[in-house]
């Protein structure tokens, strides 16, 4: 639980209390530390908005198939607001707002191809600065590392 416990109040750092997926992370306690301090960064020092942030993760979450994903980050999402209709949208990859459409292809081209496509990047880059599209890549590659830990270790989703 140490790696717990450095991203984390001490009521919080509780198997009880953190959910299936960091009790899992917690048998391995240097590799979670070192996989939160990455992911903390991405969701609470990125350059990008709350918006595009979640954007990515729900349209990794899809893409991926990982329900846990999805459904942990619904609330941020809609903290973030991405009402019901434009996460049905990010889901089905038919976004009418063109830079949530941009980012939402970014995420397809990094998920399929390992790279965004020139198309893509020139859109992004219009709205974006050279360090939000970077972050956008390692948010991308965070939530897909993230996405298949969950699924190969089958994490159960304790809200169902």
């Amino acid at each position: 639980m140490r790696a717990l416990s450095v991203m984390m109040p001490a009521e919080r750092a509780r198997p009880d209390a953190v959910g299936n997926m960091l009790a899992t992370f917690a048998h391995h306690p240097s590799l979670t530390e070192a996989y939160l301090t990455f992911n903390m960064y991405v969701l609470a020092k990125t350059t990008l908005s709350a918006q595009i942030t979640e954007t990515i993760v729900l349209r990794t979450a899809s893409q991926r198939g990982s329900r846990y994903l999805w459904n942990h980050h619904v609330p941020l999402a809609e903290r973030a607001g991405l009402r019901e209709s434009v996460r049905i949208q990010i889901q089905h990859g038919s976004v009418g707002d063109p830079l949530t459409a941009a980012v939402v292809n970014a995420v397809d081209d990094l998920l399929n191809g390992s790279k965004i496509s020139d198309t893509h990047w020139d859109t992004l880059s219009k709205h974006l600065t050279e360090r939000q599209l970077m972050d956008l890549v390692f948010t991308t590659g965070c939530y897909t590392l993230l996405a298949m830990a969950i699924e190969s270790f089958e994490i159960e989703d304790e809200r169902d």
